[in-house]
């Protein structure tokens, strides 16, 4: 830090440091006074959200003794996610209020720059400090005493000026840079999903009309975890399978997850398929045999009728997942019907066929895997990028 630079506790650069005010769902009502809450504090944006505005009347304004949040505030949430993010409040038209989980905070003019504080808020010398202060026995918080303890590095106010002109410069060149890389990487996505939906909604002219109990069955085995010649199989439950993907993520076996309900025993040509509603298009085809929860179906493809990766990719697809949810509609967890999944309805090509577009869908998915690779680390040096520029310019090095 330069010889210039001084120190500051949060608190003691402010002329309003208090907390929002404690509004009650009786309190509030459909027009009036508009009450800000967390959600409306983004990391160093103010998301106005303008749907799920709630408000206050003039006359429990006055009766409650309420805090007028003004343009140029700054807003600090003291809940996460993450503790301590700011914001500074635009100009509108709004008469504005703000929760008590949220801290107001205007600054000493002569003093920091309501800018300088935010910028500050998102670096990671703030957020050190803020996670040493934050406690709560079921939601971690900050209590505004504590927040006010917060040490801010204070260069003169024409420095400050300097600094923020140069950050907020970079930051939106990142912000353009990271909104290409999402939608490059969004696009890559939906590079194989659209092929994948147009393969199976123009059938060849060979193929023939089969439902799925036509071309596979269940022929799984219950058995129990905890024998001996079980303990070292792997356990796929549906939260191990990625969506649309195929991919399985944080297998562990039978003995260290501590299995003790009954596991259907799988082999490594079956398919398998999450039938829980929030988890559909969850499919994968192992390729090794393991054990699967009750909330997935083992398929066992005939073979000489239906591949197992063609059988795969028709399950991954949106005509199909459209038909399970019509077969889920039960109360507490949906689930997709057995009898329902059997009775789905396709056209089916020759064997031959089927090899071809699945060897075409595996050719895509290694390319847009390889771009869903190339744009999240795109992302993450851009975000790399950003906490270096935010550690300089509070070092006094920008």
């Amino acid at each position: 830090m330069k010889a210039n630079w001084q120190t500051k506790k949060l608190g003691d650069v402010c002329e309003v440091f208090e907390d929002g005010d404690w509004i009650e769902k009786k309190d509030q009502s459909s027009d009036g006074i508009r009450l800000i809450q967390t959600g409306n504090i983004g990391n160093g944006i103010f998301k106005d959200r303008i749907g799920k505005a709630r408000y206050i009347s003039e006359k429990t304004f006055k009766r409650l003794r309420c805090t007028e949040i003004l343009p140029g505030d700054c807003l600090v949430s003291r809940l996460p996610d993450p503790v301590g993010r700011s914001c500074i409040m635009p100009y509108t038209e709004d008469k504005m209020i703000t929760a008590v989980d949220c801290t107001i905070i205007r600054f000493q003019k002569k003093v920091i720059l309501p800018e300088w504080f935010v910028n500050f808020s998102l670096s990671q010398k703030y957020q050190d400090q803020i996670d040493k202060e934050v406690g709560g026995s079921t939601r971690q918080r900050i209590s505004r005493k504590n927040l006010g303890q917060i040490e801010i590095p204070l260069p003169p106010l024409p420095e400050q000026r300097r600094i923020v002109k140069i950050s907020d410069e970079v930051f939106a060149e990142i912000a353009k840079a990271k909104e290409n890389a999402e939608k490059n990487l969004q696009n890559a996505k939906e590079l194989f999903e659209s092929y994948l939906q147009r393969v199976f909604l123009n059938p060849c002219k060979d193929c023939v009309e089969k439902t799925l109990e036509d071309v596979c069955e269940i022929q799984s085995k219950l058995i129990d975890p905890r024998k001996s010649e079980f303990l070292d199989l792997v356990h796929i439950g549906a939260g191990n399978i990625e969506a649309k993907s195929g991919k399985l993520i944080n297998l562990k076996t039978s003995r260290e997850e501590k299995l003790i309900s009954g596991k259907f025993l799988f082999d490594n040509l079956m398919v398998l398929y999450s039938k829980i509603r929030p988890y559909l298009m969850k499919v994968v085809r192992p390729g090794f045999n393991g054990l699967c929860s009750a909330d997935i179906y083992p398929l066992f493809p005939i073979h000489d009728r239906i591949t197992r990766d063609y059988l795969f990719y028709l399950l991954l697809t949106q005509n199909f997942t459209e038909y399970a949810i019509k077969g889920s509609g039960r109360a507490g967890m949906p689930k997709v019907n057995r009898e329902h999944l059997f009775a789905f309805n396709f056209l089916l090509p020759p064997i031959k066929e089927q090899k071809s577009i699945v060897a075409r869908l595996d050719a895509l998915s290694v390319e847009t895997k390889k771009l869903e690779v190339i744009y999240s680390q795109r992302l993450a040096d851009l975000e790399e990028l950003k906490k270096s520029v935010l550690k300089k310019a509070f070092g006094g090095k920008l």
